[in-house]
């Protein structure tokens, strides 16, 4: 088969597909994108893609606020910089762009338009009655607050009392099963919600709760700075399903590092965030806006809740790219139809963005609610080609059909990997996780992998399906508690589940090492007759091996007492002795002192 950038120049030829661009000075991307219908009043204009040096005589021009001044600001990751008005734009007004761009002896003038959204007058938090996805949750959360819960669904430790959160119970675990910590995000069920990692033997490694009326999500390793990072989404989950808040980033020693929000006065949603090898984030939002829905049966002044993808630099927090699903792609491919009354309708619902593996800078988003994914030019915004949904550009082959589907990727092999949800309203007898190839002789989309639970599951929404490096595929399963891994085979070698009423948006496995900036933490309990228990742990700490007690007559006068093995996030040391005075010493494999905790009095 042939492979690479001209093999997808080439199948895109023969579909009679828009190709891609030419390697000149037309590699200019401007943002919002040529035409985009509703581009947010507050936006910047975004040059990606030349040096700021060769951005000149920048003119901005709305229809009715007329010409707009304002400052160019350079990008840290890219070339480029954004144009930043210093008043915003009218609703419902075109804006006409241009600029010189180019080296000095040889200049061209680029020019773009686009249209002004009319903000809906929607309040994301209110409660809506029929809105039906926030009835599950809430019946869900009533069910939870009724419950008792199960034996073991709430962890607690003495040393560090703050920490309540959920049990994760592994029920199998066999030799094929890839080496690597479980990374997930509890925001419902029993104990506290939050970022988690936990040992592939279920035992916590770390855990923060999130802020009170927040949840976390898509806890994940990535690269910030050349450096192992932790990302995840935080927020507050909107009545219509989606997320208002940013996404954090925090180093091996979990200090926060940098903070992502969205740009052009968005908020970063919860359904993705992945950072660029330079220094970049792809992020979504979401906006409410006013649209003519009447050729969907909807009202001629509607409220459509459209999906926004952003390329941000980390840095600054300026906006590079700016793609809406609204203009790129048709009303009529959704599933789902205009609410009849006052809720925005989510026509297209993004929940995945994967940069192509050929390196040229395009992507493809996955869209819940048009059961589709769509290849997007990184330089025109323009859908390339789909797969799936009501018009695919290829052949589906058999068993690739996909419904309310999520977090669709490219892998290096060129394959495309789906947790294909298929509920809500269901349309498959259980969820699954498909990997597909595109046959670009023939035009046809094959399925070449299925991973399957075993009892069979059915997420009504969420899920991934991470390829870890050995082969395995590391499934989570969303609204459903449980995360699986298997191998190529597609037999099922590691499973595990949260309590009853549990979700993790997405689960990950990675190999994971950090040595938290905070000190150990130690609870000591006396039984009486000179003897006591001592607890010690470290949270987020994967070096520690063993735990040293130090004890004294007084702070000043500490000495080695005992020293074990560490056992568990919590390792629990019988003490003998008359002491009062006490210190927790983690030690590594060769007995070096990682960390000592605060010295206590019992």
């Amino acid at each position: 088969m042939r492979s690479g950038r001209r093999a997808l120049v080439g199948a895109l030829a023969a579909l009679a597909l828009p190709a891609l661009p030419a390697a000149s000075a037309q590699a200019l991307t401007i943002s919002p994108l040529n035409g985009t219908p509703d581009a947010s009043p507050e936006t910047q204009v975004s040059f990606l893609g030349i040096s700021p040096r060769e951005i000149g005589a920048v003119s901005v021009v709305g229809s009715r606020s007329g010409s707009h001044a304002g400052h160019l600001r350079a990008y840290a990751s890219e070339p480029g910089a954004s144009f930043v008005p210093e008043r915003p734009f009218e609703p419902g007004e075109s804006v006409r762009v241009s600029a010189e761009v180019g080296p000095a002896t040889h200049r061209e003038r680029a020019t773009s338009s686009f249209t002004v959204a009319r903000p809906a007058d929607y309040e994301m938090f209110a409660p809506r009655a029929h809105d039906s996805d926030v009835t599950r949750r809430r019946e869900r959360e009533a069910a939870r607050a009724s419950a008792t819960p199960p034996a073991g669904a709430v962890q607690s430790f003495l040393s560090t009392p703050e920490l309540r959160p959920p049990s994760v119970f592994v029920t199998m675990s066999s030799a094929q099963a890839s080496p690597g910590d479980l990374f997930l995000a509890p925001d419902r069920g029993f104990g506290q919600y939050g970022p988690m990692i936990v040992s592939g033997s279920g035992q916590l490694v770390w855990f923060q709760e999130a802020p009170a009326g927040e949840v976390a999500m898509d806890l994940q390793e990535e690269r910030y700075e050349g450096r192992p990072a932790l990302v995840w989404w935080q927020g507050r989950i909107a009545s219509i399903g989606v997320g208002i808040g940013s996404d954090v980033v925090y180093d091996t020693s979990y200090r926060q590092v940098a903070r992502i929000a969205a740009g052009n006065g968005y908020q970063a949603d919860l359904h993705e965030a992945q950072l660029t090898a330079r220094g970049a984030a792809f992020i979504t939002a979401y906006a409410a806006v006013d649209a003519d829905l009447s050729p969907e049966g909807g009202a001629s002044h509607g409220m459509l809740l459209d999906s926004i993808l952003q390329e941000v630099d980390v840095k600054t927090g300026l906006v590079m790219f700016e793609w809406h699903a609204f203009g790129h792609v048709a009303l009529s491919d959704s599933y789902t139809a205009p609410h009849p009354v006052a809720k925005p309708w989510d026509f297209f619902h993004i929940n995945s963005v994967s940069l192509d593996p050929w390196g040229d800078g395009n992507f493809i988003v996955s869209s819940r609610n048009t059961s589709a994914a769509y290849e997007i030019s990184g330089h025109t915004g323009e859908v390339m080609w789909r797969i799936g949904g009501r018009r695919p550009s290829f052949r589906m082959g058999a068993g690739t059909g996909m419904a309310y589907q999520h977090d669709v990727r490219w892998q290096a092999d060129h394959t495309l990997t789906i947790f294909d949800d298929g509920a809500y309203p269901k349309v498959h007898d259980q969820s699954r996780a498909i990997r597909e190839r595109i046959d670009w002789g023939d035009h046809t989309v094959r399925l070449v992998g299925r991973d399957v639970h075993t009892p069979p599951l059915l997420a009504g929404s969420q899920g991934n399906d991470e390829v870890l490096p050995d082969g395995n595929s590391f499934v989570g399963w969303g609204e459903e508690r449980y995360l699986s891994e298997f191998n190529p085979s597609g037999q099922l070698v590691f499973d595990a589940r949260l309590a009853p009423y549990g979700q993790s948006y997405r689960a990950y496995r990675f190999p994971w090492s950090a040595t938290p900036a905070s000190p150990p933490a130690l609870a000591v309990r006396a039984s009486g007759g000179g003897q006591a228990s001592a607890y010690a742990s470290w949270n987020g700490a994967t070096g520690v091996s063993s735990w040293r007690i130090l004890a004294g007559a007084s702070a000043t006068s500490l000495a080695p007492l005992v020293t074990a093995p560490r056992s568990g996030f919590e390792t629990k040391i019988a003490l003998s002795t008359s002491d009062q005075w006490f210190a927790a010493q983690a030690l590594g494999a060769s007995g070096r002192v990682l960390g000592t905790s605060a010295t206590l009095k019992i």
